[in-house]
């Protein structure tokens, strides 16, 4: 369960029936673009290209309620599901962990293996797209825009966000969403390469919030930046998280570190913005830029030393099955979502 004052639930697993999300407190007679909508959600579907898993799930939704016939959220508990069509449990063993996955600690709590991964999966950030998307919308409704792309994959490097620019271009939106396109095709020819060799690659995706009113988020546990991050980690394979110039800031003195103030055109801005548009806990007003690392996919063919814990054995495990070579590309959507998700609560404080 996440939020205080818009609070989510996602549920199901990877090989069940459906998987959905339950959200309470959404905002009342707001109009949805479900068009708009759907479309977001279908940037982080499985299957429509070379660089992901041959998994092919149209995630269409189902809105069970909280939205009447026109789109309109009506201030009922919102539930939505999305139906597991092309599963193949076969693929995956029962007894023998997969390194890097969930699988071993998962067996130790609770028994058993998961299939698919389960509740730890990356299809779980089907639902969390669904009301990422809504908050997304509800966001930009109050003039805040979420934009995001591939900051890096396997150690090639897209352009950064302008980070005192207070204004988003859609990049999230294109096919390969980075900004300079031309990195972008290196950044395909090694998720090319890791496939070809069985392997797989990780990255990082860059964040940017405009138009955040000051003064959202608090002290201490009630923080913008924390709430972001425990967001961002309901996300499988991320393993850390920066805002501004983040580790980066470690190397810097404090008279390079900090945003100085200066007044335009009657207005409070930064000079810099190291901070990444948060103080405090709080939002200053400038961009709030994050940036999220991914680690490679789990999931390899490379055959890899595991255990059988029903024989109490070694053994080499060689997983099968269908697998994205690199997720970086497919999870821009659900690092908006998180965002977004997390933002609307803070914002919903009464």
């Amino acid at each position: 369960m996440f939020g205080k004052n818009v609070t989510v639930d996602i549920f199901g697993e990877s090989h069940g029936e459906q998987i959905g999300v339950v959200a309470k407190n959404l905002p009342n007679g707001v109009k949805i673009d479900l068009e708009e909508l759907r479309a977001f959600c279908r940037l982080r579907a499985p299957g429509q290209n070379e660089f992901s898993t041959p998994r092919k799930e149209e995630d269409n939704f189902e809105i069970i309620s909280g939205m009447d016939e026109n789109g309109v959220l009506d201030g009922a508990t919102f539930k939505a599901i999305i139906k597991n069509t092309n599963t193949r449990s076969q693929d995956y063993e029962k007894t023998v962990p997969r390194p890097a996955h969930a699988d071993y600690p998962c067996f130790v709590k609770y028994g058993r293996i998961s299939t698919g991964g389960g509740r730890y999966s990356g299809r779980l950030t089907a639902p969390m797209c669904i009301l990422g998307g809504i908050a997304k919308q509800i966001l930009s409704s109050r003039g805040i825009e979420i934009d995001a792309h591939v900051a890096s994959i396997h150690g090639v490097e897209d352009d950064s966000f302008d980070w005192l620019s207070n204004s988003v271009s859609g990049i999230h939106k294109k096919p390969f969403p980075v900004i300079n396109d031309e990195k972008g095709e290196k950044m395909k020819q090694e998720i090319l390469s890791a496939k070809e060799n069985g392997n797989s690659v990780g990255g990082e995706i860059e964040c940017k919030i405009v138009g955040l009113p000051v003064g959202v988020g608090d002290a201490l546990y009630d923080g913008l930046d924390g709430a972001i991050a425990s967001s961002v980690f309901a996300i499988p394979a991320v393993k850390g998280i920066e805002f501004g110039l983040g580790f980066e800031s470690t190397k810097v003195l404090g008279s390079e570190n900090n945003d100085e103030f200066i007044f335009d055109n009657g207005k409070v801005q930064t000079l810099t913005n190291n901070c990444g548009g948060i103080l405090g806990g709080m939002s200053n007003g400038m961009p709030l830029i994050f940036k999220v690392a991914f680690k490679p996919t789990p999931s390899i063919f490379v055959p890899q030393k595991s255990v059988d814990l029903k024989t109490k054995e070694n053994v080499e495990l060689s997983i099968k099955g269908r697998h994205d070579p690199c997720i970086v590309q497919r999870a821009v959507a659900p690092v908006i979502s998180a965002a977004a998700i997390a933002v609307l609560d803070l914002m919903e404080e009464k």
